[in-house]
């Protein structure tokens, strides 16, 4: 005991905890909603209030957990004093995260328990009166108990460190930000409330977003990667991609895009034990983030048998991927998302592509009413409507084509040489190849209408379209 009493000069320590990283209060208080959960908590009430007018912020944060025997409460403000010590079955593990987290944000802290046929106790510890020479008060004594049969109630007062002037910034800032964190434990039932005000889901992934008809989709099946832990076992990274409707969402303002999310939760997000507790660029090898990677996500969720090799902090607010991690994962993930860029910018051109046309969709209308009737399906009179679009497509056709209920309908091939011959120069062109642009696309548009007017099956004006596409295909190549 005195070896151990030597080590620390705890006046000095209290201060150089006040320094211990955390990245702003919604992670210091995450420590705190990590152990209502592994409390069994299945409500969590945060409050934020100034007392006077001037006065620097309370923050309490209860909840209705099964709540600390008196020996549990006697070493929860103790630095490494958690029973849990090492654990790798749930959140917490080194018995750091209530003191540091709470003397980041505040000068003093109390802590409040009570369990059926107990009387409520708490403990606290005032920084001011540790530097000063007096002794931690965590002994345990008679308290006030919650609402709940059993829980835990947290009281941060003296918080020096809250950036917010106004409280009802801060609390829009941590329903965003809790509510990303612990997306999987709200969607699952948890009640989690700041000011008697439900924090809602936030997924990074848009998978739940719903703009204009349209949501984010899986862009794979998600991937496992078995890797090996410390202990001699083995544990699962489970990786999943998502990526954006940029046809359905391209066009709205930045405003509605930073809402939704589409700006500002860009990159990967990594869960530990189903809680958030990293997003950025992580484990994507030697691709960069760009602009494009805004419309596609990844999640990356591991146990905390795997903490070693994603390099867990004590404060758990970030990774640091062995090499061997990185070994396992980045070659493929860095493959996936060159391949999500991809695709992306393809999106993008096709959105470009739409629009430009519809000028000599209009015009193609608008010039058949004079010209001979083709007999569809269905409704056989009147003027044809055009669609012209652009896709990957197989084959050496340069466009394919449809006749049906009065719309024809052409879809460029984008990986034919006559795309790039002929469009690729057009786009560079800008506004000044408009008119050229609008002569090839109605050049495009009047030889389908002709191929229609033949009266061929479909099968043959398709092989018709496959062979004039090879042909000029073959002399492009030759040029």
């Amino acid at each position: 005991m005195a070896a151990s009493a030597g080590l620390i000069d705890a006046p000095n320590f209290v201060r150089a905890v006040r320094e211990s990283g955390y990245l702003n209060l919604a992670t210091a208080l995450a420590e705190l909603v990590d152990n209502s959960l592994q409390a069994g908590s299945t409500e969590v009430d945060i409050t934020l209030e100034r007392q006077e007018r001037d006065s620097l912020p309370v923050i309490t944060i209860e909840d209705n957990g099964n709540g600390m025997s008196r020996d549990e409460l006697a070493a929860c403000l103790r630095f490494g004093g958690s029973s849990r010590f090492n654990s790798r079955n749930s959140f917490g593990r080194f018995g750091m995260g209530l003191p540091a987290a709470s003397l980041s944000q505040a000068r003093r802290v109390e802590v409040t328990t009570w369990q059926p046929g107990a009387g409520a106790l708490s403990v606290s510890l005032d920084v001011d009166a540790v530097a000063e020479g007096h002794d931690a008060a965590l002994k345990p004594v008679a308290g006030a108990a919650g609402a709940s049969e059993s829980g835990c109630r947290v009281t941060w007062s003296e918080c020096d460190r809250i950036e917010y002037r106004r409280l009802a910034w801060l609390e829009r800032s941590l329903n965003k930000d809790l509510g990303r964190m612990f997306r999987r434990f709200l969607t699952g039932g948890l009640a989690l409330r700041i000011n008697g005000e439900a924090v809602q889901p936030i997924d990074p992934m848009l998978f739940t977003a719903k703009v204009n008809g349209a949501s984010a989709h899986a862009a794979f099946d998600p991937l496992l990667y078995e890797v090996a832990t410390t202990a001699g076992t083995t544990s699962f990274v489970r990786v999943t991609f998502s990526i954006l409707p940029v046809a359905h969402w391209h066009h709205l303002d930045n405003a509605t895009k930073r809402r939704v999310g589409i700006v500002g939760q860009g990159g990967v997000s990594i869960l530990r034990a189903g809680r958030e507790i990293a997003s950025g660029w992580y484990l994507m090898g030697g691709k960069r983030k760009e602009n494009y990677d805004d419309w596609w996500r990844c999640e990356i969720e591991f146990d905390p048998a795997l903490d070693e090799h994603f390099g867990i902090t004590v404060n758990k607010q970030g990774v640091r991927p062995t090499a061997t991690l990185r070994e396992a994962l980045e070659p493929e993930l860095e493959s996936i998302a060159r391949l999500l860029n991809s695709r992306v910018r393809q999106a993008f051109e096709e959105v470009k592509f739409e629009a430009a046309v519809q000028g000599s969709c209009r015009i193609a209308g608008d010039a058949d009413a004079d010209l001979p009737v083709i007999r569809t399906s269905g409704r056989a009179a009147g003027a044809l409507s055009y669609h012209l679009g652009a896709d990957q497509l197989s084959g050496d056709s340069m466009f394919e084509m449809t006749l049906k209920q009065r719309q024809l309908n052409v879809t460029m091939n984008v990986d034919h040489p006559g795309f790039a011959a002929l469009y690729r120069p057009l786009q560079d062109m800008g506004e000044s190849g408009t008119p050229l642009r609008t002569a090839l696309e109605l050049f495009l548009l009047s030889f389908a209408r002709s191929v229609a007017a033949t009266g061929a099956s479909e099968s043959e004006y398709h092989d018709l379209l496959r062979v004039w596409g090879s042909t000029y295909g073959r002399m492009l190549q030759r040029s």
